[in-house]
């Protein structure tokens, strides 16, 4: 009897021991959907859209998580994170997030402004010197030559969070400025003060404040984080957002013994996907870490980031931005002429009633452009198809990560998993 008792506190011992290192290992904790709002049975409906996606071979796996008043009600990892050596896909699978990386540098930002380090209307070259002389592309001239003139305005750190300060990306083959990035190659250097002075050769493809041009907007507030914090961005954003928010996976850099743990990136071919190679020096900090597009993480990281944004600034009593700022960073910030001038990037395109804050869109009347989600639902995404929303009105946070780059599959899926999420809320 005294063995078989034993044998039971044993059992209860090893059981609670394994609750709690579940517990521990989850990102947030987990709740009945039901108890929530939610159907069950309609949340369910997730698995088969985004899973066929991967059984059609458009895709090699899927993570994907969904978050209600700080609790999961739903999540999935489905498919292969690496295909040819028939790896899963896992909860904990880390993704190279692109693009993703760009409101953790606005939140970066952010911080910096509640110290007063910066302000909206602050001219970039009261940060950066090496920017008083930039000039504007005006066209070519009867010889094929560039014809520069000089801004109408000067470009503002408020332009730079909201990409309407005139940069571009090198990769928009169309732009003409793009071509003089494609020479420059701004951001292939391991230091920050190159990466400047290379940027103030470069000519601003429009007046600042006159469009809306995705860009290395990002990577520059890098750089200007590091001059208002005296730190590099990668201890910047590792002291002051990673390790209060407990985000133990999320750096510009894999760790050797994180790298199995590691995604393989697919391109599309022909019917299929192609592996491609990691990134030259995956394991190694870089000297240059780019803020607009460096960072990997995993899907339970970047829940707590998202988590913490929808909490207005806290998480589990850590703070790290006031209810005001957060309000500031996510608010559209574009005029209407801008949104009715036809600008935007992949599946997001500026229009009435869907703009832009600072390092994210933003919802500001969903139903105008044919949504369910919320107002002032606010998103970003990644070039290798990791993407996130957080819908404030309803208390709703979604993560979905996947590993395709640049060629993303029909239907579009962000917006799938908005309709797929909201059909299954029964009391917003």
């Amino acid at each position: 009897m005294k063995r078989k008792i034993s044998s039971i506190l044993s059992l209860l011992l090893f059981s609670l021991s394994v609750g709690i290192a579940c517990a521990q290992n989850s990102p947030l904790p987990k709740i009945d959907p039901e108890s929530v709002g939610f159907s069950a049975e309609r949340l369910k409906r997730l698995d088969g859209p985004m899973h066929a996606l991967v059984d059609e071979g458009k895709l090699s796996g899927i993570v994907t998580c969904v978050a209600r008043g700080g609790k999961i009600v739903y999540q999935s990892a489905y498919g292969k994170r690496d295909i040819e050596n028939n790896k899963p896909m896992e909860m904990d699978t880390i993704f190279r997030i692109a693009s993703m990386t760009k409101p953790v540098t606005g939140v970066a930002m952010m911080i910096l402004y509640e110290e007063g380090r910066w302000h909206p209307d602050d001219p970039l070259a009261k940060y950066f010197p090496e920017f008083k002389d930039l000039v504007v592309y005006a066209g070519a001239d009867n010889n094929g030559n560039d014809r520069l003139e000089k801004p109408r305005r000067a470009p503002t750190v408020g332009d730079l969070m909201t990409h309407t300060a005139g940069f571009t990306y090198d990769f928009f083959d169309h732009r003409p400025v793009s071509r003089h990035y494609q020479k420059v190659k701004p951001k292939e250097t391991d230091s920050v003060d190159e990466f400047i002075k290379r940027m103030a050769k470069l000519p601003l493809m429009y007046h600042p404040g006159e469009a809306w041009e995705y860009s290395v907007s990002v990577d520059i507030q890098g750089a200007l984080i590091e001059r208002l914090s005296g730190m590099s961005l990668a201890d910047f954003m590792r002291t002051r957002i990673f390790e209060p928010l407990k985000m133990k996976d999320t750096a510009f850099f894999v760790p050797k013994d994180k790298l199995p743990r590691l995604a393989v990136v697919y391109t599309a071919e022909g019917d299929g996907l192609k592996p491609m190679p990691n990134d030259a020096g995956v394991t190694t900090q870089p000297g240059f870490s780019s803020g607009g597009g460096g960072l990997y993480s995993t899907a339970g990281d970047y829940l707590r980031f998202a988590q913490m944004l929808i909490n207005d600034g806290e998480l589990d009593g850590v703070r790290l931005l006031a209810p005001g700022t957060v309000r500031l960073m996510t608010s559209n910030k574009l005029p209407e002429k801008l949104l009715n001038g036809g600008y935007g990037v992949a599946y997001h395109q500026m229009k009435p009633g869907f703009g832009f804050g600072y390092d994210v869109a933003v919802f500001t009347d969903p139903a105008l452009v044919g949504s369910a989600t919320g107002k002032g639902t606010y998103l970003w995404d990644g070039a290798t198809g990791t993407w996130f929303w957080n819908d404030p009105t309803n208390d709703i946070v979604f993560i979905g990560m996947i590993h395709r780059m640049w060629g993303l599959p029909d239907p579009n899926i962000e917006n799938l998993s908005r309709t797929l999420v909201h059909q299954a809320l029964m009391k917003p």
